[in-house]
């Protein structure tokens, strides 16, 4: 099973008016490398909506060597704190900015599973509350910081709590990258079930590299330059030119040195803010707003 995976639906469905461009893997490519990998059950959990679904049904069945593969429908919700929530098995779109309790409701009125998603990351975690789900995703492979996935798999074992692993897959070399297995009838109801009894295992779990973040990264900000831009334009008048500037250096040699340092950069200051938030009790809340002076500062100090 693929647990934890994106693809074009999740675009402008992420509540970003800067950024709302968030992967630019088609269902297409998608599907045939779930075939290649022998992936037998694919939960689609683009961002608060249930678009791509139905859309990856109608693909497969008009092609023959796909029709093995399960897809079932999902969702990955952002609640009122940013932070987010995985329903498995739902049938209709649970709206995003509700609080966690709502949202919990939301899923079990369709008879549907919750699974704290990345529960430990800094930015868009539900920390504790994860206590409330159905499952807890211990291993995201985007937690490249380490920190994010090791308390979760302390938070879990502590709690008893069902674990999973998900690939988190924004871009398509890391679809697959997670995989949880499961000894069931390739049904929904029989998956759901058997998972809620503790069945499940995960057989794969590997971080993504490097390289990968930096593309997932170089795609949002292609796509959605023009949003970007028009967000600084009204709101930062005075930051147009610099920003602009940096943009097109960046899309235009995103491989060159100074990108690579500047983006090897920015990964080891969230690595030190995970370590202080996740290892050293420092507030979990410092960087909701993602600010990258918040970030930098933080990271710094001792």
């Amino acid at each position: 099973m693929e647990l934890h995976c994106h693809n074009v639906f999740s675009n402008n469905m992420n509540d970003s008016p800067r950024i709302p461009f968030d992967c630019g893997v088609s269902i297409e490519d998608q599907l045939y490398l779930a075939y290649e990998k022998k992936i037998d059950a694919l939960f689609i959990t683009n961002h608060n909506t249930l678009n791509g679904y139905k859309q990856m049904i109608a693909y497969r069945d008009n092609h023959e060597k796909l029709k093995s593969i399960k897809i079932y429908p999902a969702e990955e919700i952002t609640i009122n704190t940013k932070g987010h929530i995985l329903a498995y098995g739902i049938y209709e779109t649970i709206k995003p900015g509700m609080d966690i309790d709502e949202t919990l409701d939301a899923i079990k009125k369709q008879n549907a599973v919750s699974c704290a998603a990345h529960p430990f990351a800094v930015s868009n975690g539900i920390r504790e509350k994860a206590i409330k789900c159905d499952m807890i995703e211990t291993f995201n492979s985007n937690n490249i910081d380490h920190y994010s996935n090791i308390v979760a798999e302390k938070f879990s074992s502590d709690n008893h709590m069902i674990s999973i692993a998900g690939s988190d897959s924004h871009v398509l070399t890391t679809f697959g990258r997670c995989i949880n297995s499961l000894e069931s009838e390739n049904k929904l109801d029989s998956i759901l079930q058997e998972m809620l009894k503790r069945k499940s295992k995960i057989l794969k779990a590997e971080l993504a590299l490097k390289e990968e973040l930096f593309e997932h990264a170089y795609y949002m900000l292609s796509a959605s330059k023009d949003h970007l831009l028009n967000y600084i334009l009204v709101h930062h008048p005075s930051k147009f030119s610099l920003v602009k500037w940096t943009l097109d250096s960046f899309l235009s040699k995103p491989n060159s040195k100074l990108w690579k340092i500047l983006g090897s950069l920015g990964l080891y200051l969230s690595k030190r803010v995970s370590k202080k938030v996740n290892m050293k009790g420092h507030n979990p809340y410092v960087f909701e707003d993602r600010s990258w002076k918040t970030l930098i500062s933080m990271s710094l100090y001792p």
